[in-house]
């Protein structure tokens, strides 16, 4: 049992310590009543207001990219199951590769 309790919180450290080497520090503008909910979330739910604010973008950044639309094009780029799957002239593929430059550091 003890040996459990151990290996969690060593798994748990092991996770902390790879989301704080991840993390980078910001400047951010909010307007006074955005950061007023920031603040009272933070103090209903005994969070630090910078913790909770890193977990908001990252949550409504990971929806925004799942929800940035698809525009069929005209050119087949490949078949699915006998379907052709046409390339994707919207938004998607500047982003993906915008996010791919910044990855890269160029």
């Amino acid at each position: 049992m003890i040996s459990n309790l151990i290996k969690n919180m060593l798994d748990d450290w092991e996770r902390q310590s790879a989301r704080v080497q991840e993390q980078v520090s910001t400047d951010i503008v909010l307007n006074k009543e955005d950061l007023i909910k920031v603040q009272a979330l933070a103090e209903t739910y005994q969070l630090p207001a910078t913790d909770l604010l890193a977990n908001l973008i990252n949550t409504a950044l990971q929806q925004v990219e799942v929800q940035i639309p698809y525009v069929a094009g005209t050119r087949v780029i490949r078949t699915e199951e006998g379907d052709p799957i046409y390339e994707d002239v919207g938004r998607t593929p500047a982003y993906l590769a915008a996010k791919a430059k910044l990855e890269s550091g160029h």
